[in-house]
């Protein structure tokens, strides 16, 4: 899984928009005030995190874009 079939997973759930963000996917504007998140991690890796109260909190690091989408998803459904 990508972060584009990340996202039309997570649409496709109806997980509301504004409970996650999908670097380079769903970035929702303006930002919620807290959120789960995947982004790049340095040249090599992956994270996922909770993003509250104007800090990122990395929850997990991974070793792969696939890893990674997986995880988020197993937090929002």
């Amino acid at each position: 899984m990508d972060r584009r079939a990340l996202h039309a997973a997570l649409v496709e759930a109806r997980i509301p928009g504004g409970y996650y963000w999908i670097e380079g996917v769903h970035e929702p504007v303006p930002t919620p005030p807290d959120f789960l998140f995947v982004r790049r991690s340095g040249d090599t890796g992956w994270e996922t995190g909770a993003f509250e109260r104007g800090t990122y909190e990395v929850i997990a690091r991974h070793p792969d874009e696939a890893t990674a989408c997986a995880h988020l998803l197993s937090l929002l459904v």
